[in-house]
């Protein structure tokens, strides 16, 4: 089992539409394959500053999703977005 960490910087005024396509975006996370679990979550000081963590099964299952067409067509929703490109730390046990 595997945690993804994806950290992302939302834009100023742009708060409304983020949280509309990530939520789309989770919806489709939760159907691939090696999903297991997900949250977002907002810095309590700054809420431009998002964290999500993503459980998946394997790390393969997780490399699967991140190179889908379903997701590179949802981060070309999310992408403009953001301040600054998402960092993903993958971290196992």
């Amino acid at each position: 089992m595997i945690r993804v960490l994806i950290e992302r910087h939302i834009a100023e005024d742009l708060v409304e539409h983020y949280e509309k396509s990530a939520r789309e975006t989770l919806q489709l996370a939760m159907q691939a394959h090696g999903f297991i679990s997900g949250e977002a979550l907002k810095n309590a000081y700054d809420p431009n500053h998002r964290l999500v963590v993503a459980t998946y099964r394997t790390l393969q299952d997780w490399q699967r999703w991140a190179g889908s067409p379903e997701r590179k067509e949802m981060m070309a929703t999310l992408s403009p977005m953001l301040e600054t490109e998402e960092k993903i730390t993958i971290f196992e046990h």
